[in-house]
């Protein structure tokens, strides 16, 4: 694993088109060359989905070209893994502020999936969102949800959501998908098939 550089911790749009910016990203590929990686992922939900879709998958096919392997993004995974899952209705619990989860909403949108209900925390930064409960979480989510959701949507990767997921779904009932989870299967995926995985969620319980 390869931490990319940072300009700003902040979940406002600016910094985040920085973060996810062809030269912080083309570092993070050199940094990997000497693991001989199977695929890689640029595990950041934010600093892909501002790209929008067609920018998102521009940065992803940039990293598998330096790298010489397959790649994908977060924001790549959640929709594959709602494709995976067959679900078209969900809700979205974002701790980003109101205007940057809008974009993750029209990302969404744009792959057909329907967002029935969105909450959004305002916090600015990563390190704050790293310092939540799972109590917190829990709450976030379950306040988020919707009657008509199939699933609930968790974008960022700062939230420590691994641990919990079978928590989360219990909470709500249904599918929840997270953004370290969903990186962990696209990534597998690539790298030849995401196995079976017990407490990683229904995600991984269909996994192939």
């Amino acid at each position: 694993m390869v931490i990319t550089s940072v300009g700003e911790d902040a979940h406002r749009v600016d910094a985040l088109l920085d973060l996810g910016s062809t030269e912080r990203l083309a570092d993070g590929v050199r940094a990997l060359s000497g693991s001989r990686p199977q695929a890689v992922m640029w595990a950041c939900t934010s600093g892909s989905f501002v790209f929008g879709p067609a920018g998102a998958r521009q940065q992803a096919a940039k990293v598998a070209a330096a790298a010489g392997v397959p790649a994908s993004s977060t924001s790549i995974a959640f929709v594959d893994a709602l494709r995976h899952l067959d679900i078209r209705h969900l809700a979205i619990a974002a701790s980003y502020p109101q205007d940057v989860a809008e974009h993750f909403v029209e990302f969404l949108y744009a792959d057909g999936i329907d967002v029935v209900a969105m909450g959004s925390h305002g916090i600015i930064t990563a390190a704050e969102v790293g310092t939540l409960t799972p109590e917190q979480v829990i709450q976030m989510v379950t306040a988020a949800d919707h009657p008509d959701a199939q699933a609930v949507l968790i974008p960022d990767t700062a939230m420590h959501t691994l641990a919990i997921i079978d928590r989360l779904e219990a909470a709500v009932g249904k599918t929840v998908l997270t953004a370290n989870q969903v990186t962990v299967w696209k990534g597998l995926q690539l790298a030849g098939g995401a196995p079976v995985i017990p407490g990683m969620g229904r995600l991984f319980e269909e996994a192939r």
